[in-house]
């Protein structure tokens, strides 16, 4: 059988899914995603636990194809010129036992004057010793959209390695809107490391929300190369730890033709023990780009804290009620 009839039997199946599938529609939910996006017919979906495929749905104008690598799966999405696709793509990928490898080799490509929204939730509830890795090849072409928004829930004991990386390139009047958000449970380590290079009048904008506790270390590495006239690039970090976590952002934007503009800005809470670094680096090579960065690394505000202990609050939970509020922002 193959995927695509697998996922229209699925599709014809109740709620009440049953085997491995079932319990990835579980941690699916445990990630926020609604698992049934993946019963509905007019919408493009994939679901793949550890090295298996157990759903792969296209729709016309959407392709998705698969193979199974070491340990893994390699992905092809591929959306078609002038496509305007009007529900948002669902992806899954997740571990469920305690221990285990997880590779996934994407490769994306959104045709000229192409629009397209993608959900990822990525879950590990049970992790213990796990290791996920994500090596994505994303190509954006002329004038087309691409949203990617990832949602991340890592389980509760921090025992899970996380290796996203991206190589993107976006052709003139492309945009690339990116978030990425693990703000639930612990994150263990994080290691996030995106490439881009932009070319004329694109639009790039990445935004990156993380809680990290205990001994939870989270890196993020960006870098941005605005190649084109008219390129625009904005990177908004907001990252929080607590108790004997680490944080270190390094973000790069390199404006290297006229009128390009980059801003980079991060903000970090740190609490109790934890340790945040924050390496904002700018490069131009053109008289005529700019690109401009802030930056905050501190605790939270005193007054706010006090104002929500006033309310009944304690002191640890009027933290978390502030930093969450920052990292939603």
């Amino acid at each position: 059988m193959t995927n695509s009839t697998k996922s229209h039997a699925m599709q014809q199946q109740s709620p009440a899914w049953s085997g491995e599938l079932q319990a990835l529609m579980e941690a699916y939910h445990q990630a926020g995603g609604d698992p049934a996006s993946f019963q509905a017919p007019e919408v493009a979906t994939l679901a793949v636990s550890g090295d298996q495929v157990l759903v792969s749905h296209s729709i016309p104008g959407v392709h998705l194809q698969s193979q199974p690598i070491e340990n893994g799966v390699r992905v092809s999405v591929v959306v078609d010129e002038g496509t305007q696709v009007k529900h948002p793509v669902h992806l899954c990928f997740g571990v469920l036992p305690s221990e285990g490898i997880q590779k996934i080799e994407a490769d994306y490509q959104i045709g000229d004057h192409a629009q397209v929204q993608f959900l990822a939730h990525c879950s590990f509830p049970n992790a213990i010793r796990v290791e996920h890795r994500m090596n994505a090849r994303i190509h954006i072409g002329k004038n087309a959209s691409m949203t990617y928004t990832e949602e991340h829930y890592h389980g509760q004991n921090g025992g899970i390695e996380v290796y996203p990386v991206s190589e993107v390139k976006i052709e003139e009047g492309g945009q690339l809107t990116s978030h990425f958000n693990i703000t639930r449970g612990r994150v263990g380590k994080l290691v996030m490391d995106y490439h881009i290079e932009a070319g004329a009048s694109s639009l790039t904008e990445l935004a990156t929300k993380a809680f990290g506790s205990q001994d939870d270390h989270i890196r993020v590495q960006e870098s941005i190369r605005l190649n084109g006239e008219n390129a625009h690039s904005l990177t908004k970090t907001r990252i929080a730890v607590k108790d004997k976590a680490v944080s270190e952002v390094t973000t790069f934007t390199e404006g290297n033709a006229p009128r390009a503009r980059g801003h980079m800005d991060c903000t970090e809470i740190v609490r109790d023990e934890a340790i945040a670094h924050n390496n904002p680096i700018v490069k131009v090579t053109h008289a005529q780009a700019q690109v401009t960065h802030e930056a905050a690394i501190g605790t939270v505000n005193r007054r706010e804290l006090e104002t929500l202990m006033a309310r009944g609050l304690d002191e640890d939970e009027a933290v978390d009620l502030i930093i969450r509020a920052m990292i939603r922002g």
